[in-house]
């Protein structure tokens, strides 16, 4: 018996090493969200799939973590107090994460609220605008014969990206020079826009120099390419 045990999803999802951070996920952009952070970390954790094709977000046991039915979640054996803690939301969980290890997150008040506001940046309008773009050009959305709705969200995931580029001008990384998890929360959805819903032209990609700059930089590190397939779709 382990203190993960009394948590409804462990029945679901066994925790074979319940010692580890355990992650509900998928890769998606807000699942990866967390695989990359806990692979930048270093911390030790174990990946579960909550697999959409049976609707396993919506399941008891998920519902039992997250009631809202969205991933990632996870539970961390050592949270505070080295209790058992379980978070969902992927901001929550990367502020979380940062906090957690000291990584990713600027020590100093003023950089931390700033890094914050840029991953609710991500949070509010990114990741929603995007996926917008997405169901109209990729998902049942194309099929309208009416494509304001389509331009509307092209036109917004443009502006975006625009003070996304205006941002990375003249700095490395969304803080400046330093890697934090604004990048980490920010570059999948990005990755994704262009990838997976097959958006490049239709957004005019292209015309964002120092977003593409930074996403290939964001993809080429070593554990961003581990946690973009984590957890494993079998």
């Amino acid at each position: 018996m382990t203190a993960l045990s009394t948590f409804p999803i462990t029945v679901k999802w066994p925790a074979r090493h319940p010692e580890r951070i355990q992650l509900y996920s998928l890769p998606t952009p807000n699942g990866v969200k967390a695989s990359i952070m806990l692979e930048e970390t270093g911390l030790a954790y174990e990946p579960h799939l909550v697999s959409f094709d049976t609707n396993d977000q919506s399941s008891p046991e998920f519902r039992s973590l997250n009631p809202n039915a969205k991933i990632p979640a996870i539970l961390d054996p050592h949270g505070p107090g080295d209790k058992p803690f379980a978070l969902f939301e992927s901001g929550a969980i990367l502020i979380y994460l940062a906090d957690k290890t000291g990584q990713f997150i600027p020590s100093d008040d003023a950089g931390r609220y700033e890094t914050i506001q840029w991953l609710m940046f991500q949070m509010g309008g990114i990741g929603p605008m995007f996926g917008q773009v997405g169901f109209f050009h990729k998902f049942a959305g194309k099929a309208y014969e009416d494509k304001r709705p389509r331009d509307r969200y092209v036109a917004e995931s443009r502006r975006l990206l625009k003070v996304l580029d205006e941002r990375l001008a003249e700095r490395e990384w969304i803080m400046s020079d330093t890697y934090t998890i604004a990048d980490i929360a920010t570059f999948p959805w990005v990755r994704n826009l262009i990838g997976f819903y097959d958006a490049r032209e239709l957004i005019g990609f292209d015309d964002f120099a120092h977003v593409k700059r930074a996403l290939d930089a964001f993809v080429a590190r070593p554990a961003v390419t581990r946690g973009l397939t984590i957890p494993s779709r079998g």
